[in-house]
């Protein structure tokens, strides 16, 4: 009989995360509060140091302790848009994005480069703007459950989108510009190279955050 129960148990927890969240002052509330994480995650760097394997190992120069920490300036904001997307859901993750770009381009320069009308045509505006079909499919992943292989399949799906278009866009914006292709190469590996693994490995932290996150949101609302 107890372990009908826990079953039990487990099943309505299950609905309740594929539920949405009612809309209420209080999602109102959690929809201004993740627009303002968006913000903040903008202006946060994040200096991870880590363990590598360097070059120099395979050769015969002289290595330091040094040699083997690589420390990468991680900022923060495509883990938010993965947690918000886990979090809030399609319909309230969007519209907190939607809310982030409105406030950038009409009233207060909170992207990173400032804000504006003249913001559409920065190299990195395709990254925002991806940041709502990301939230779109990925959220849609987690409909079927926040299991860790969804949450995986979510994050790759929601950090590629994301990628993809801010690289896709960015080209646009350098043709139109003339930019030569030594530009765009550079400016893809410094924004959509190593950082995507970093984007996925803390995106899917984000997303487990508000697994948990959404509970406790269920039990008080």
């Amino acid at each position: 009989m107890s372990n009908e129960n826990i079953d039990i148990h487990k099943v309505k927890i299950t609905k309740k995360q594929t539920d949405g969240i009612r809309f209420s002052f209080c999602s109102l509330i959690l929809i201004l509060f993740c627009t303002f994480l968006v913000v903040v995650s903008t202006f946060l760097q994040l200096n991870i140091s880590h363990l590598i394997l360097p070059l120099k190992a395979f050769g015969n120069g002289n290595l330091t302790i040094h040699d083997f920490v690589y420390t990468y300036k991680f900022i923060p904001q495509i883990p938010v848009i993965m947690f918000l997307a886990a979090f809030l859901g399609r319909k309230y993750g969007i519209t907190s994005v939607l809310l982030y770009i409105i406030a950038g381009l009409f009233f207060v320069p909170i992207f990173a480069l400032g804000g504006g009308l003249k913001y559409v045509f920065e190299y990195g505006f395709g990254y925002i703007l991806a940041y709502i079909p990301a939230i779109f499919f990925a959220a849609s992943i987690l409909k079927s459950g926040y299991s860790n292989r969804n949450m995986i399949h979510a994050t790759i799906v929601g950090v590629l989108t994301i990628h993809i278009i801010g690289v896709f866009y960015m080209l646009i914006i350098a043709l139109l510009r003339h930019e030569g292709w030594m530009f765009m190469e550079s400016w893809i590996v410094a924004q959509s190279g190593i950082k995507i693994i970093y984007d996925m490995i803390f995106g899917f932290f984000g997303m487990f955050l508000a697994k948990y996150a959404r509970l406790l949101i269920w039990a008080y609302m």
